[in-house]
């Protein structure tokens, strides 16, 4: 399935850092254990070139790898990789330049769990390559890759093999690609969905709120089958700091498409979602509830309203009873973190930039 680990690996090959068809190979046979062997005469030969990885890992590789991921419905998690990434080689990446490049690059091709294909027959289909040549004319040809060629040089001995899994440029599943971040007064500075992923019943969805206070509470409810259709479920304090460490909230998502209310409950939270999720989840809200984002004032009953086409977020209750909800918010008690994580609350960035360490 396109799960994180999977986006991730194709980001990999699409940045010119693996080999062809590295990220889509099947983990058992001789393709693997030859495409191994390679790989390792490939690294002593870059070793030898004195070419490091950031010969590779630049401002337009990235863009790239972000328009390909985009293209196939890939992972939500890839925001907060690749904006750290970005961070790292000193660029300003964030979750709303997704939504620009999204809105740019078409939808030309998905896979379980939001369609029928898999990972081995997009592999049979070309893989990456292939839909990096269909995708070429919105992608930077002069980046490099581990042979030391241009995209455009190696592109021009890719061939197109089929048709059905991954379209034409001018044939899209979608004119849009897989992810749309959300504005509004619940998230005035951003919210992420998986919008590839959602039922078009769900585009646009208003409900009432069941809050819950941890990933824990909502699973308890879940599993006393306490959820009703139709209801807005909002998770917070699991975002960077409020976690800490902005858990996944997949087991709970997975839960609620087990009981079949995947097409008519909505699921939003601080934290994040497996790349694997679908429905109406919507994550990464910003700011997040442990630093007084509107996401922390939200009371059960309060109602909701998503709007996937105007890209719109919105808690629908009187501006005047917002400020004065946040003006008596009082962040809550939690428990003393000792070593690692305790640091990491301190220093971490929002989800906006990728949740990076300072």
């Amino acid at each position: 399935m396109m799960g994180t680990a999977n986006t991730m690996a194709c980001i990999v090959e699409a940045m010119g850092l693996s080999l062809p068809n590295c990220a889509t190979t099947g983990a058992l046979g001789t393709e693997q254990e030859e495409l191994s062997k390679e790989t390792g005469k490939t690294i002593v030969s870059l070793v030898e070139k004195k070419i490091t990885a950031l010969n590779l890992i630049t401002h337009k590789s990235i863009n790239n790898a972000c328009k390909v991921a985009l293209s196939f419905g890939g992972s939500t998690n890839i925001i907060l990789h690749m904006c750290a990434l970005s961070h790292e080689i000193g660029g300003n990446l964030n979750h709303f330049d997704f939504d620009e490049l999204s809105k740019s690059t078409p939808l030309l091709a998905k896979f379980k769990p939001s369609s029928d294909y898999n990972l081995s027959e997009f592999h049979e289909a070309g893989s990456v390559k292939v839909l990096m040549k269909k995708l070429s004319p919105l992608l930077d040809l002069s980046t490099l890759n581990v042979f030391g060629e241009t995209l455009e040089q190696y592109l021009t001995k890719v061939e197109s093999i089929e048709y059905q899994i991954i379209r034409e440029l001018n044939d899209p599943i979608s004119p849009e690609g897989g992810i749309a971040v959300l504005n509004g007064n619940l998230a005035p500075e951003g919210a992420v969905i998986k919008q590839s992923a959602v039922n078009i019943n769900m585009r646009y969805h208003k409900g009432l709120a069941k809050v819950f206070e941890s990933e824990e509470d909502l699973k308890e409810a879940l599993m006393n089958d306490t959820i009703k259709e139709g209801e807005v479920l909002v998770i917070r304090y699991e975002g960077p700091k409020g976690g800490p460490g902005m858990r996944e909230l997949s087991i709970s998502a997975a839960i609620l498409i087990g009981m079949g209310l995947g097409d008519s409950v909505a699921m939003i939270t601080d934290g994040r979602y497996s790349g694997a999720t679908r429905g109406p989840c919507i994550g990464h809200v910003c700011p997040e509830a442990y630093e007084g984002g509107p996401i922390s004032i939200v009371q059960d009953e309060d109602e909701i309203e998503i709007d996937l086409e105007n890209r719109q977020l919105n808690l629908l209750v009187p501006e005047e009873e917002v400020k004065k909800r946040l003006k008596t918010w009082k962040k809550p008690e939690i428990r003393n973190m000792k070593g690692y994580l305790n640091i990491y609350r301190k220093l971490v960035s929002s989800a906006k930039y990728g949740a990076y360490l300072d």
